[in-house]
């Protein structure tokens, strides 16, 4: 099965049974919350994010392999864990870059700012 497949079935079914046999273990992962080196960290990110926020969705809307990376555009959503159970939604689109078919680089970048993230907590100000 080729990356751009398996990618395809792990946002559908995110953040669940997650393939990260495709990762490097030295994998760089940089969003605009986080920056880090390491498959291990990579799995204890995910893990934050489904032990955390609930009905979590990542769709995807886009992906094409271009030589040695991946892109994707997708949006996703969660309700918050604040009482008011807040709904979020962040799009944005992803670079995977790949060596020896595995991803040594996951750089994400939302449409918006973080700040606008943060604000989506606050729907009554």
């Amino acid at each position: 099965m080729n990356l751009v497949k398996i990618i395809e079935e792990d946002y559908q079914r995110f953040p669940e049974n997650q393939t990260y046999g495709i990762y490097a273990e030295d994998v760089h992962f940089k969003d605009p919350v986080y920056d880090f080196r390491g498959l291990k960290k990579y799995q204890e990110m995910i893990g934050f994010l489904k032990k955390w926020f609930a009905n979590l969705r990542l769709e995807l809307h886009e992906i094409e392999q271009c030589g040695d990376q991946i892109n994707t555009r997708w949006t996703m959503s969660w309700n918050s864990p604040l009482p008011w159970k807040p709904f979020i939604s962040v799009s944005g689109r992803s670079e995977l870059k790949l060596k020896d078919n595995l991803i040594v680089g996951h750089y994400d970048y939302w449409d918006k700012s973080f700040w606008h993230m943060i604000k989506q907590h606050f729907p009554f100000q």
